[in-house]
C-alpha cells in the first residue's frame, strides 16, 4: 500500500505487477529512472538482432527464464537472479528459447537495437 505525504506518494515498484501489464514481447517498458538511467522491464522469446551500443554499456538482469547472449566469439547464459553487463561497443544478440522476463538498465534514449534498426526496434520512453 502506498504511503502518502502532503506532496508525494511512496510506493515500491513491483516487478510482477509491472510485467503483467506488458502484453507484447520485445517491447521494453520503463519502470523507474535514476539520474539519466532507465530501468526497463521486458518479456522476450526467440531471436533478437545482432547489434551494439557504441556509446554505452547495457545491463541484463534475468528475473524469470534463461537468456543466452551470443557474441562473435562465444556466449553467456544468464538465469533468474543473475546479471550480465555487455560492454559498450561489443556486438551481441540476445536469444531466449522460452519466455524470459528481465530488466534492462541503460541510459535514457538508447535504442534497443543500437544502430542496427529494423522491425525489433521498440519506441523509447514508454512507461509501464
Amino acid at each position: 500500500m502506498p504511503t502518502t505525504t502532503a506532496s508525494r506518494t511512496y510506493k515500491a515498484v513491483n516487478f510482477a505487477e509491472k510485467l503483467a501489464l506488458i502484453a507484447e514481447q520485445w517491447q521494453p517498458r520503463v519502470v523507474a529512472e535514476l539520474n539519466d538511467y532507465q530501468f526497463k522491464l521486458v518479456r522476450i522469446q526467440g531471436d533478437f538482432v545482432w547489434h551494439d551500443h557504441p556509446e554505452t554499456d547495457e545491463a541484463f538482469i534475468v528475473l524469470e527464464g534463461e537468456l543466452r547472449i551470443d557474441f562473435s566469439d562465444g556466449f553467456v547464459r544468464i538465469g533468474p537472479g543473475e546479471l550480465y553487463v555487455v560492454p559498450k561497443g561489443v556486438e551481441h544478440k540476445p536469444f531466449a528459447a522460452g519466455e524470459v522476463r528481465m530488466m534492462l538498465i541503460e541510459p535514457r534514449g538508447i535504442a534497443n537495437t543500437g544502430h542496427a534498426g529494423g522491425k525489433r526496434t521498440a519506441p523509447n520512453d514508454v512507461w509501464s
